[in-house]
């Protein structure tokens, strides 16, 4: 049973035009944003728009070892090789464990796949593999059923392994050089007239004139509402928050997950995401007409896809709020990255909820930077928003399918390679052409090929037909290569035979550049997942986020200086009526409508100064935010996208040549 070789997961789509979820469907909730077309509300599990880890596998080998006592060989073997504590590693990691045991290349070949026919592989998989190397070690049946048996004896063996020659894969990527050109934008970025160029103000920063950059200091401090509203290379100091799932706590009927928020504030904190929920409620209701992204989504019964994604979207939403110009000097945020007990500082603290507005004004020299054609502007950015989040989302899900087509193509067999013999002759896989048509049919076919150069190169040329689900295995297919050089160690022929040797030094050589070009594409796909598969969620995220901003506007801007205006007219006619009539108690009737008027005044003067900052919040939050972020952060993560797919491409060339240079003596006779 648990020696039967699992099929491979296939490529599905989310739904029938294999787009997943929209951004602008009519119910927000029926389709989320961060998974792709799930209601967050169900308790079914996720569906997988590209083939990521299934829980399925895990949970078979949870229950092999079941409550078993793990040995601490186990976890400091994981650890060696997950030393970010994802829960997860690679099959060439696994492989890389392996080796160090001193087993047969056979050996170890039959136990990755064994425990594994995935891209990755869990903590419990990895368990029950280090419980196989012990089993090898003594001389007993490498099979599951035995790990099991062991396991209900809560007698797990240990493996004598040699972690000490485990050499940590350094990335051989260089980090993103940061030599960007300044870009300068214009005071009105939307403007068709042409302008002179800007003046650099003291602090760096742009202004229309040099006399406004002085006059509109408040307080002492460079105003945020003019100028560029952003300090120079301000790419290069943006903040980072890591956001890691450290696991459920809490009793059976009260789990909840914990996540460990690092930053450069401070040591790294836990947070519930109750937490998160309630940092963003304060956060919407002091900044409501700021430009910040939602929070992903709650969801009852989640699974590992959705929690990972999570992790992902909450680690995108914070590191947008602690770059808010604006935002990132709030203080319950302060509190919120830095403070080990929030939930006890909430208790003894009492948090405002009043309104941004509130407590800040705009001067005149800041009410004149925002245009007077504001309302066209805002009608032009409303205008692109659908299409823009619409394709945002194309892109993501593609780019996505993509890294996952190439990080499975180094860990899945093909069919005819998982049966029990092989047939004197088989046929490969012909190779997939590039498809010419259009990214329509691109997103209707999920079992398409992959699609152009864009990650192309992380697997080179060992491309297949994944519509067939028979795609190269780098990794095993270094191991079947080891095992084949063992097997052939001495020719059949029984004496010392050059041929043979030098065919089997080639082999060896074949292997060795197998595997380093193996660690090569394992590298590059973890970049692609971690920072520019990133970055294009983050410009969807962006888009949506400044959908949502104009949804908040619509519904808190209106304001009743209307309507108090005619209650002030009206209770002034009253009153010039009452002080001309003089009738009894007539004095006491004046000062309860002076009252009343004033009141009424006052509260039309503090809502037309409203209405004036909301002006400005919204110029500020699209000339600022939105423009800087959606250019300058696209230009940094396609930059640092070329570069790194440069240098993955010359280190695969050096190890093919490497190869070639290698093999070029192997022996014909």
């Amino acid at each position: 049973m648990f020696n039967a070789p699992r099929p491979a997961q296939r490529y599905v789509a989310t739904s029938p035009n294999g787009l997943g979820g929209s951004f602008v469907d009519d119910n927000p909730l029926a389709q989320s944003v961060y998974d792709d077309g799930l209601d967050p509300w169900s308790a079914a599990p996720s569906p997988t728009p590209t083939p990521l880890p299934r829980a399925s596998a895990a949970s078979t080998f949870n229950s092999v070892i079941a409550n078993a006592t793990i040995p601490l060989s186990y976890s400091r073997a994981f650890l060696a090789v997950d030393p970010a504590n994802t829960g997860e590693v690679s099959v060439n990691a696994l492989s890389r464990v392996l080796s160090t045991s001193s087993l047969p290349a056979a050996t170890i070949d039959k136990i990755v796949n064994l425990v594994s026919s995935r891209s990755r592989v869990s903590r419990s998989e990895f368990f029950v593999a280090m419980a196989l190397v012990a089993l090898a070690q003594t001389g007993k049946e490498v099979i599951v059923e035995q790990v099991a048996a062991l396991a209900a004896e809560n007698a797990l063996p240990e493996p004598t392994l040699d972690l000490d020659r485990l050499q940590t894969s350094a990335s051989t990527f260089s980090p993103p050089i940061t030599n960007y050109r300044q870009a300068t934008f214009s005071e009105d970025p939307w403007s068709t007239n042409p302008r002179y160029g800007p003046v650099l103000g003291s602090g760096g920063t742009t202004a229309a004139y040099d006399p406004v950059s002085r006059a509109s200091l408040t307080n002492g401090a460079p105003s945020s509402l003019s100028g560029s509203g952003m300090p120079q290379e301000w790419w290069k100091k943006q903040e980072t928050v890591k956001v890691n799932i450290l696991g459920h706590q809490g009793f059976i009927l009260n789990r909840y997950m914990v996540y460990e928020i690092s930053t450069d504030r401070g040591a790294p904190v836990t947070r519930r995401y109750s937490e998160f929920v309630y940092l963003w409620e304060v956060l919407m209701r002091r900044y409501p007409f700021r430009l910040f992204p939602a929070l992903p989504p709650k969801r009852i019964g989640p699974d590992e896809h959705f929690l990972e994604q999570r992790r992902r979207g909450l680690a995108r939403a914070l590191n947008s709020v602690v770059n808010h110009p604006i935002m990132k000097e709030d203080g319950l945020l302060a509190i919120f990255l830095t403070e080990p007990a929030f939930e006890t500082w909430k208790k003894n603290n009492m948090v405002s909820l009043e309104e941004e507005s509130a407590s800040k004004r705009v001067d005149k020299i800041e009410e004149m930077t925002v245009p007077s054609d504001l309302e066209e502007k805002i009608a032009v950015v409303r205008g692109k928003l659908n299409p823009l989040i619409e394709q945002w989302q194309r892109i993501c899900i593609l780019a996505e399918r993509i890294i996952r087509r190439s990080e499975a193509a180094a860990v899945r067999k093909p069919s005819v390679l998982r049966r029990a013999f092989l047939p004197t002759h088989f046929t490969l896989p012909p190779l997939s052409p590039l498809s010419s048509g259009s990214s329509s049919s691109v997103m209707s076919d999920p079992d398409s090929s992959m699609v152009g150069s864009m990650f192309g190169s992380v697997m080179g040329s060992f491309s297949g037909s994944p519509s067939s689900g028979e795609q190269s295995d780098l990794s095993r297919l270094t191991n079947t290569l080891r095992a084949v050089v063992e097997v052939n160690e001495r020719c059949w022929r029984g004496d010392e035979c050059e041929l043979s040797n030098g065919v089997r030094l080639g082999l060896e050589q074949v292997a060795v550049h197998t595997q380093r070009h193996s660690e090569l594409a394992e590298l590059r796909i973890l970049t692609l997942l971690n920072t520019t598969l990133e970055a294009l969620k983050g410009q969807r995220d962006l888009y949506i986020a400044t959908r949502d901003f104009f949804i908040r506007h619509d519904r808190l801007s209106p304001d009743q200086v209307d309507r108090l205006k005619k209650r002030v007219e009206t209770n002034s006619i009253r009153l010039d009526g009452i002080r001309a009539a003089q009738k009894e108690g007539w004095q006491d009737e004046v000062d309860r409508l002076t009252v009343l008027i004033e009141k009424d005044q006052a509260t039309i003067a503090a809502q037309l100064n409203r209405r004036v900052f909301i002006r400005a919040c919204v110029w500020h939050e699209l000339r600022v935010i939105l423009h800087n972020r959606e250019n300058a952060l696209l230009s940094l993560a396609v930059q640092a996208f070329a570069r790194e797919e440069q240098t993955f491409t010359e280190n695969a060339l050096r190890n093919w040549v490497s190869l070639g240079e290698a093999v070029e003596n192997m022996p014909y006779e």
